[in-house]
């Protein structure tokens, strides 16, 4: 039998048209080479679950597993079924990785006995573009070891952080350990996941180095133009994700600190859904909008999250508004 790879990649993979095999071309060009690539393709219908069987017939280390359409949560799940690795890692199968991305993550990790090792990233908006640099050196420097609670509190300082699961590598014992999933059917699940990951990591350590490129495209879930009830069903999500924060804080304030940019980011997220509803133009969607940001308590949760002046300021404004905005719906009915 031959030794588990050191690194797991699993690869979700649903209709990724002509962005795969550039992906694919970055992914296999990795320095690093103690790895296993599992691509799960969730029921594509463009002829990428073909592409995924042409790289595999290439290369003993790349399997593919082929699934019904499920979602993204289902598919790394799926993967998560299959790993060999000590650790663990995500990436998109429409983004770049540079060479050195996994050398430099798994070096991390095995000098310092990590649990979890993340970099820095680039927002592109082409695939041969530079872009935009996610977290501004000026804000966040590489760090020594810290524990997962400190690592994410200093990161959402930076108000630039995003909760993805492919900025990084995970130890795959504590994921087990947790029994820690991703929740299928949630949008922008990486927030929940990535959050207890941390809360439960005792060794976090940082990399400034943009090593990975995550490309901005019309076609990726969440930057897809939404309104009526498509917009009503996405803000859901969000409202989810508050009250999820929120009581993860409950749940381990006894055993980690609950830092004060853990609950500006809940009152951030519930700002994303103020500024949908401010969006929306059509007036039932908005109305339904509203009637789930009071019926899962979200004023109450913003109140009591709220942390700041600024943050203060915009509690008054938006609460003022948005109560507004349902005198004036429930005038019309």
């Amino acid at each position: 039998m031959p030794p588990s790879p050191l690194l797991s990649i699993v690869v979700p993979l649903y209709n990724a048209g002509p962005l795969f095999d550039p992906f694919m071309q970055s992914l296999m060009a990795q320095t690093f080479e103690d790895l296993e690539i599992i691509i799960v393709n969730d029921g594509s219908t463009d002829g990428s679950g073909e592409r995924a069987e042409h790289y595999a017939r290439q290369a003993a280390h790349i399997s593919v597993i082929h699934q019904e359409n499920g979602g993204v949560s289902r598919a790394r799940n799926t993967g998560m079924n299959h790993i060999k690795g000590k650790y663990v890692t995500f990436p998109d199968a429409d983004d770049i990785l540079e060479p050195e991305l996994y050398r430099t993550l798994m070096a991390m990790a095995m000098a310092d006995d990590l649990d979890a090792a993340q970099c820095n990233a680039r927002r592109i908006s082409m695939l041969d573009s530079q872009g935009e640099i996610l977290i501004p050196p000026c804000r966040l420097r590489s760090t020594q070891v810290l524990s997962g609670d400190r690592w994410l509190g200093r990161a959402l300082k930076t108000r630039r952080y995003l909760h993805v699961v492919w900025l990084g590598i995970y130890r795959v014992s504590l994921i087990r350990q947790l029994n820690l999933q991703f929740v299928p059917g949630l949008h922008h699940q990486d927030i929940l996941w990535t959050t207890e990951f941390m809360l439960n990591a005792r060794r976090v350590r940082y990399s400034d180095r943009a090593l990975y490129r995550y490309l901005i495209h019309g076609e990726s879930i969440s930057n897809r133009p939404r309104t009526g009830q498509s917009n009503v069903e996405y803000q859901r999500h969000y409202l989810k994700i508050c009250q999820r924060l929120e009581e993860m804080n409950q749940q381990y304030r006894d055993s980690v600190n609950i830092y004060r940019s853990f609950h500006a980011q809940i009152f951030r997220e519930a700002l994303i859904v103020c500024h949908a509803i401010r969006r929306e133009t059509n007036e039932i969607a908005r109305q339904a909008i509203i009637a789930d940001f009071y019926a899962t308590d979200t004023p109450r949760r913003m109140r009591r999250n709220a942390r700041g002046l600024k943050q203060r300021y915009h509690l008054l404004l938006w609460l003022g508004r948005l109560r507004r905005w349902r005198k004036s719906g429930a005038v019309r009915a």
